[in-house]
């Protein structure tokens, strides 16, 4: 199976107070085009600095990041750009939409980035995905924080990303909404075909995910895979 992303002897320190701090520390892994991966551990392990080292989005001190076999710290920050433009796809857990556009309109973002065609259908199309066809024309704070979070779903998946990185993308809704953004996240990567890579707190969600890379201290500690084909 090809691989989409391969970390290799990553390392990201700071400077602070004169005084280095060592966030990451050899990290090495690769992941398989298509697979359902969940990044864990406690706070302060290193997960999302991980995570914005793999999307392109910080610098990383030494080491390699190659995201579909190409070098992100051979780039400039316009060519990693364009890189996260046309692989990636993005969850936050604030869901960072943009406030004075639509719900239709933030989905529609991404797309217009890439010059697509039949823009605001395919953003119409993934609104409905998503359960928000009635939605569109609403404004994120006239949306519920789970109805937020659907619309950053649909976003997510509007330039048919290669990969996706969702950073405890339930974190600040309640459990049974939870429960329904988790299914449509999972369901609509099974549809696309994408590559999945979360990082959470949650153990059930992760557990969810083909493979489990857990940090501490900055360190990989246990990597598990699980023989699932059948995600939720």
């Amino acid at each position: 199976m090809n691989t989409i992303l391969s970390v290799q002897d990553l390392n990201k320190t700071y400077q602070s107070g004169g005084k280095t701090l060592e966030v990451l520390n050899n990290i090495s892994f690769s992941l398989s085009a298509g697979s359902t991966n969940a990044i864990v551990g406690p706070s302060g392990s290193g997960k999302t600095t991980l995570l914005g080292l793999c999307a392109g989005l910080d610098k990383l001190s030494s080491g390699d990041v190659e995201l579909n076999y190409i070098k992100l710290n051979k780039l400039t920050e316009d060519q990693l750009a364009q890189v996260r433009n046309k692989y990636v796809g993005f969850i936050f857990q604030n869901f960072q939409l943009l406030p004075a556009l639509t719900a239709l309109e933030n989905v529609m973002v991404p797309l217009e980035l890439r010059g697509e065609k039949n823009v605001k259908a395919r953003a119409i199309e993934l609104m409905d995905k998503v359960g928000l066809a009635d939605r569109g024309h609403h404004y994120p704070a006239q949306l519920s924080g789970g109805e937020q979070q659907r619309v950053a779903v649909a976003r997510a998946f509007s330039n048919q990303p290669q990969i996706l990185f969702a950073d405890e993308p339930t974190g600040n809704l309640d459990a049974e909404t939870s429960e329904k953004v988790e299914k449509l996240i999972f369901d609509l990567n099974k549809e696309a075909g994408t590559t999945l890579v979360i990082v959470t707190h949650n153990v059930e969600l992760a557990s969810k995910t083909q493979r489990i890379i857990t940090l501490k201290g900055g360190m990989v500690v246990s990597d598990e895979r699980i023989n699932r084909f059948d995600f939720l």
